[in-house]
């Protein structure tokens, strides 16, 4: 099938490369002539595992090209793939205007009968929007629009395209799905076909929940903390009741970061406003979520009292490991914070070759993990990647001996009872080290 993906960042640019190796003929178009420059040269706009080479295998097979020019990009492509990703800003409010306009400027110079997919991030209702914008603008193109919300995961993202759990696909009637079927059944066989709105909701619904199970679980970690519970325990007895499961999303550790589960709570919110509706639960989501992003500077308050002067250690800046994303981190974050207590602050990340302008120069880098905390009197292990686990507990005394380890997700739990390292999660019992 000729496809034409729209909006080239990190799932444009997936999408794009995914299709193409399972042999459709893909064109990307992006306005911005920087994006479509690296990609034509085989390099992804984002840091992604296995993307690069992905791309550059789709543009030496001939079957994934690039493009800024609209006209070029809809001329004779059976399919349009919505891909932006949706910008946030720093209140988790989406940016849905850029979005729908730049898909708008595109349904005019569609083919008769293109198939459209939404995969982006919008709100409930976008797609009912674009399609009587096109029934407006383009009433004799006969164009069928589905709803494809988005799955990737960041340092994931192809495994999770090309080997999904099912994906979500609303559809007007069953003869759109006779149109619709063949490209998304070329990815996965597990279809789970529905409504439109039933699509776009059900996205927002699973970020929705997935936030929630965070702060039910971090809630209920810190009250473990004051009282003498284990809150690692507290989990593994939650999932072992039937009703809850082995898989819930209820681990303690760090609040969540980034725009994508915010974003889906805010869309929500904003349903409810416009519905009349209270929604007390979904609205009490980012006030626990942002009290609980201060964990971290308040555990290293209580283990070391003033922070001001002292040498603190940060492990990681990315937003996730196998990314070089630094937009909403966490760790950034607490850079942030820390600074604005006084406290000297030494970072290590894999990937992250620029500082944000606010922390260049205010903080230190080091070249190895263990040359970041020599000299610290806490480290705070921020971002997961694997490196940080082949540092044995005999190299960590060696470079700080008695030092604090502040791990909220518990990723360095081998360090828990060695001695000469104070190891603190959350959840871990105020009155004694884990």
């Amino acid at each position: 099938m000729k496809v034409c993906v729209q909006g080239l960042w990190h799932l444009g640019s997936v999408t794009a490369a995914c299709l193409a190796s399972l042999g459709h003929e893909v064109i990307g178009y992006d306005p911005d002539a920087g994006c479509i420059e690296g990609l034509r040269a085989g390099h992804a706009p984002v840091m992604e595992p296995g993307l690069d080479d992905l791309v550059a295998a789709g543009l030496a097979a001939g079957r994934l090209r690039f493009t800024t020019r609209l006209e070029e990009a809809a001329e004779g492509v059976e399919a349009l793939c919505v891909a932006y990703d949706t910008p946030v800003d720093d209140d988790d409010v989406a940016d849905t205007a850029y979005v729908m306009d730049q898909v708008k400027a595109m349904l005019p110079h569609l083919p008769r009968n293109c198939i459209v997919i939404v995969s982006s991030q919008l709100p409930v209702g976008s797609v009912a929007d674009l399609e009587a914008f096109a029934r407006g603008r383009a009433p004799h193109a006969n164009l069928v629009f589905a709803a494809m919300p988005e799955n990737l995961r960041l340092g994931k993202a192809i495994e999770v395209f090309t080997q999904p759990d099912r994906i979500v696909a609303g559809i007007r009637d069953a003869r759109d799905r006779e149109r619709v079927g063949p490209l998304l059944e070329s990815i996965s066989p597990r279809v789970e076909w529905m409504g439109v709105e039933s699509a776009e909701m059900t996205k927002h619904a699973i970020n929705a929940f997935l936030a929630l199970s965070v702060t039910f679980a971090n809630e209920l970690a810190t009250l473990c903390e004051a009282i003498g519970a284990d809150a690692k325990e507290v989990e593994r007895g939650l999932k072992s009741e039937a009703r809850i499961g082995s898989r819930a999303y209820v681990a303690p550790g760090a609040a969540f970061a980034g725009g994508t589960l915010a974003r889906d709570v805010a869309f929500l919110g904003g349903v409810a406003a416009r519905s009349g509706h209270a929604v007390p639960l979904l609205d009490a989501v980012r006030p626990s979520n942002q009290h609980h992003k201060g964990w971290t500077v308040r555990k290293l308050v209580e283990l070391l009292g003033n922070l001001d002067g002292a040498r603190i250690s940060i492990w990681g800046l990315t937003y996730k490991p196998g990314t070089d994303t630094l937009r909403r981190s966490s760790a950034v974050e607490l850079c942030r914070a820390l600074l604005e207590r006084g406290a000297r602050v030494v970072v290590h990340d894999p990937a992250v070759k620029t500082l944000p302008e606010d922390l260049a120069g205010r903080v230190e880098r080091a070249a190895k993990p263990l040359d970041a905390i020599r000299g610290a009197r806490a480290l705070a292990v921020c971002t997961e990647w694997p490196e940080y686990r082949e540092v044995t507990a005999d190299a960590l005394r060696g470079a700080a001996a008695g030092i604090r380890v502040v791990d909220p997700n518990r990723f360095l739990g081998h360090l828990a009872g060695q001695p000469s390292i104070h190891y603190h999660a959350v959840g871990t019992p105020r009155d004694r080290d884990m």
